[in-house]
């Protein structure tokens, strides 16, 4: 045995050894930048290093990489996480995420009522299930990261078809195994459009008992709200029941206020959240900044005309008394559902976005893309109604719309708020391409530079540091993603650098394929996807796993 000292003097050598060894080099080093760190706290200027797709060093970051990048004061932020997608099947088609990437998004979150999984296999999609999903998105590869929800209207139409009744104890255990099942492929809890049927049939025990599985795997619960108009209090009411019901997490999503009449009731909607809050619910929201939303034009029809899906709905359209009793109840100034014609008020507040491509074309309507409808009606010689059943008899129910049903000070004094994360609802569409199609929401274009643009330089509603917040920190928290939305050693390395001056959305509701100007740069996982405004191509976006994945 050697004496002690011998032992001592080994390890000291070692020490030094150890100590004159130089650093590997940086993958990535960013200098001169204003670090906007995503806590909300001030920013500081400096660099930050990247190795091996983490944060290796914030502040005064100095030594060899293998690439530089020479901010000049511009603003590094975290990489914005959007944390209301529907880019399930668009980054599939296109894995570059073109109109997210260029907004400074790194991580999408996708999955609301209708989720990728649970479904049957079909001859172009030879998936069932989030791991067949999941493996599919890996292999084609993604420029973005990206975490799903289960969709509990997708469930049940997997287990009950479309129909307007409660479900059987049989049916419900199949569909509480159904997300048992997926909480263990990596989903990352629960998610409803309550205004969308089946979903809109599901009363609310039911949504309780498929959302324990989910909070026992640690997952979330998020919801469109069954109401956001008349009845917006049942709304959010119903959402904290299923928060306390089940003892999970709530996450609104796009938090509003619809129709002139409720203008003004923002106030009353914190008022509901944050005594929840008080009483210990986590409950929190996101947003969108515009005063329009985007649906379908079917969300104008009742919900019993909608049992037994879109051929269902266009038979009854095409029955003369049948299609009396829905005018007649479109008109009901006190409807007993979330009525998209009533939150409107007139024809004119609703803008047709896109119709299906071909059927749009075989049939004529086509050419209305970007038309409010009772511009659109009169063109035709139409009553507006006829008009909008006739349309979407043609085009099998699929028409998209634009809606004008939201008031400007509501939506400011929402982006005040603590807990109201930026989210666009919106999709990774292109300027060019298969993407390209209809007139869609600008929103899918411009969210997180409007927000910097509009609402922080412009109109000061938030400080820029807040506003990083909402888009990175914030949301990272609300979705208890523990590895990102922060620039802090360790962290994955989603970056976004941009031009506090200039940054801007360039999407209008009249020609929203526009990118947004400002963002020069956008890394995600280490790897430069975004440089000095070009895509390089680069796909390094990894699917984030849920909680109760492989448990």
């Amino acid at each position: 045995m050697k004496p002690l000292h011998v032992v001592a003097a080994v390890l000291g050598a070692c020490i030094t050894l150890a100590a004159q060894q130089p650093a590997r080099p940086l993958d990535l080093l960013i200098t001169n930048a204003r670090i906007i760190d995503g806590t909300g706290g001030p920013s500081v200027a400096g660099s930050v290093g990247v190795r091996d797709g983490r944060i290796a060093g914030v502040g005064r970051v100095t030594g060899a990489a293998a690439r530089t990048i020479d901010a000049h004061g511009l603003a590094l932020a975290p990489g914005f996480i959007d944390p209301h997608s529907h880019s399930d099947y668009a980054l599939l088609t296109d894995g570059n995420a073109e109109s997210k990437i260029r907004q400074g998004v790194t991580t999408e979150v996708i999955g609301e009522s209708g989720s990728v999984a649970p479904q049957r296999p079909t001859a172009a999609r030879n998936w069932s299930d989030f791991a067949g999903y999941f493996a599919a998105v890996e292999k084609s590869k993604i420029s973005v990261n990206l975490l799903s929800y289960i969709g509990l209207g997708q469930v049940r139409e997997y287990v009950m078809g479309n129909e307007e009744r409660a479900p059987t104890s049989d049916e419900l255990a199949k569909m509480t195994a159904l997300v048992a099942d997926a909480m263990k492929q990596g989903a990352y809890g629960t998610a409803t459009g309550l205004i969308y049927t089946p979903n809109a049939y599901a009363k609310t025990d039911e949504l309780i008992a498929l959302s324990k599985p989910a909070a026992a795997a640690g997952g979330l619960y998020v919801s469109h709200l069954r109401y956001d108009g008349d009845k917006l209090r049942e709304g959010l009411e119903e959402a904290i029941a299923v928060g306390e019901g089940a003892h999970i997490p709530v996450q609104v999503l796009h938090i509003k206020v619809t129709g002139a009449k409720n203008f003004g009731r923002m106030k009353e909607v914190i008022s509901i959240v944050e005594a929840a809050q008080k009483r210990g619910v986590e409950i929190s929201a996101n947003q969108y900044p515009y005063v329009a939303s985007s649906t379908g034009l079917m969300q104008t029809i009742p919900p019993w005309a909608h049992e037994g899906g879109n051929a269902k709905l266009v038979a009854r359209l095409k029955d003369p008394a049948t299609r009396e009793r829905i005018r007649k109840e479109m008109d009901d100034p006190n409807p007993s559902w979330e009525n998209r014609l009533i939150s409107a008020g007139t024809w004119h507040n609703v803008q047709i976005a896109s119709l299906p491509s071909r059927t749009g074309m075989e049939t004529g309507y086509k050419r209305f893309e970007g038309w409010r409808v009772d511009d659109a009606a009169k063109e035709m010689g139409k009553d507006p109604y006829d008009f909008v059943f006739e349309m979407l008899i043609a085009n099998g129910g699929s028409v998209s719309c634009v809606w004008f049903i939201i008031d400007e000070t509501d939506l400011k004094l929402a982006m005040r708020q603590p807990w109201v994360s930026i989210g666009s609802d919106g999709s990774a569409l292109a300027t060019s391409g298969p993407l390209r199609t209809g007139v869609p929401h600008p929103r899918n274009f411009g969210t997180f530079p409007r927000v910097l643009g509009k609402y922080v330089r412009e109109e000061h509603v938030i400080s820029l540091e807040q506003a990083v917040h909402k888009m990175s920190g914030l949301t990272a928290s609300q979705l208890h993603i523990k590895d990102r939305g922060l620039i802090k050693d360790g962290m994955a390395a989603d970056l976004v650098m941009f031009d506090p001056a200039t940054v801007a959305d360039r999407a209008t509701f009249t020609d929203p394929f526009q990118y947004p100007a400002g963002i020069s740069s956008v890394i995600v996982n280490g790897q430069v996807v975004l440089d000095n405004g070009r895509h390089t191509g680069a796909r390094p976006g990894v699917v984030i796993r849920g909680r109760g994945h492989g448990a």
